[in-house]
């Protein structure tokens, strides 16, 4: 089986995962949600937002580091999502928090779904730079790579099991806030991850998903020091 079928059915297997994941958190362990996040015009502003930036920024990362085509991207794609339903929730008058049943789902979708980008080797692009580790991986090129997909899906996965940890105990600080939480830790990996890739510079050493990684990072940051929570338990401590 070629690369590209791998990277098909990893996709669909986690898109599948993630939709499990979603279940499980609603179904067996009866977490509750705000509506909002499942009504239809909020759900296609969604898809459309994600769909958008997810060619947006993967065609235009291909071109900055001087190949054609058209490519997509997970970072994209959340960068889009997120911009598209902020902008819909501010249309509509909405303030109330509306990604936490995404967290899960977000998690273990990149951690399945990065294995398939390993699988398609040279023709997905995201692949490492070389390396001399023990672990470093051929991709058919004879070049000994860091497989930076599977330090991502590790990475997400780690987050997925802590995060699968809180809520079982019903923290429910990590319950309201998981969203943004795996955003932070997604961005923050992410961004590390980045200086392992052959992708082209934009600002001094970094490249156009150094930059997205930061900014979700810093949306992620900002969004959990706004936290009402956070505000009272910071207004305590200053009394």
């Amino acid at each position: 089986m070629d690369g590209a079928a791998l990277h098909a059915i990893f996709d669909v297997a986690a898109w599948l995962s993630a939709a499990a994941a979603g279940w499980w958190l609603t179904r067996r362990v009866g977490i509750s949600f705000p509506r909002q996040s499942t009504e239809w015009p909020y759900v296609a502003v969604l898809v459309f937002g994600a769909g958008l930036g997810a060619y947006l920024f993967g065609t235009l990362n291909l071109w900055l580091s001087g190949m054609t085509g058209l490519a997509r991207s997970v970072e994209g794609a959340l960068a889009g999502g997120i911009v598209a339903v902020e902008l819909y929730k501010w249309r509509h008058g909405i303030a109330l928090r509306t990604g936490a049943r995404f967290a899960l789902p977000l998690a273990v979708g990149i951690a399945v779904g990065r294995i398939g980008c390993y699988a398609a080797g040279l023709d997905d692009f995201t692949y490492g730079t070389p390396t001399t580790l023990p672990w470093g991986h051929d991709f058919g090129d004879g070049v000994l790579r860091h497989p930076v997909q599977l330090y991502e899906s590790l990475a997400m996965a780690c987050f997925a099991i802590l995060y699968v940890v809180a809520v079982l105990r019903r923290n429910e600080a990590i319950i309201t806030n998981g969203f943004y939480l795996a955003l932070l830790a997604y961005g923050l990996q992410r961004f590390g991850w980045e200086f392992l890739k052959p992708y082209g510079p934009v600002i001094g050493p970094f490249t156009l998903f150094h930059l997205l990684s930061l900014a979700i990072a810093a949306y992620a940051a900002a969004m959990l020091a706004t936290e009402p929570h956070a505000k009272v338990l910071h207004e305590r401590a200053a009394a």
